[in-house]
């Protein structure tokens, strides 16, 4: 969905547009990244539709990036790279390389029959801080004992937790890096929220 509100991370997913500027797929390739917003030294920034480049997808903060499926990008992110694959390595018992990564959260995000966004249900006191929900057909952070209802131009005010399974929009695997402690930045701060 396009929006006029930017956010504080860039996503890439590959080249999501033809070469009139129009979205044609939702994805190209398995690794879906969350970038920093600062220019890449040596590198220019053409714009969000770059004639043969990918396109540039915009994340209010990382915790909107990783229910979309997305994990810290290793090369403008490094810090939060490491600690993501630091968490995946206690979780999962290995230390993986972003490849292996891309393609246990590929398969957890993507149904491979409909290409859809892949969801499960789940109560939300079952879930970690940072997940994302779907709660009245609107998704939510969960954030300690509050539940935020997200727009693309932020969080608004708390809202009573429901006691009821609802539509869980983060993946599993990282949902599991949640509840061992990792953490997704909140808002446009690169630095860990305090929880």
């Amino acid at each position: 969905m396009a929006v006029a509100a930017r956010g504080g991370f860039m996503g890439n997913r590959g080249r999501l547009h033809d070469g009139d500027g129009r979205m044609v797929r939702r994805w190209q390739g398995k690794a879906w990244i969350t970038c920093t917003l600062r220019e890449k030294p040596g590198r220019v920034s053409p714009g969000v539709v770059p004639p043969n480049g990918y396109t540039r997808l915009f994340f209010h903060d990382e915790a909107v990036a990783c229910a979309a499926g997305h994990r810290p990008c290793a090369e403008c992110r490094r810090a939060a790279y490491d600690d993501f694959r630091h968490a995946w390595a206690q979780v999962f018992g290995q230390r993986a390389m972003a490849l292996e990564m891309d393609a246990v959260l590929h398969a957890a995000r993507v149904d491979s029959a409909t290409r859809g966004q892949r969801r499960h249900m789940a109560r939300p006191s079952d879930l970690p801080a940072g997940a994302f929900i779907l709660w009245r057909a609107l998704p939510h952070l969960l954030r300690g004992a509050d539940l935020l209802p997200y727009r693309p131009e932020g969080y608004g005010p708390p809202v009573q937790m429901p006691d009821a399974e609802v539509g869980v929009l983060t993946p599993t695997p990282t949902l599991a890096l949640m509840r061992s402690g990792w953490r997704p930045a909140l808002c446009a701060a690169q630095d860990r929220p305090n929880w």
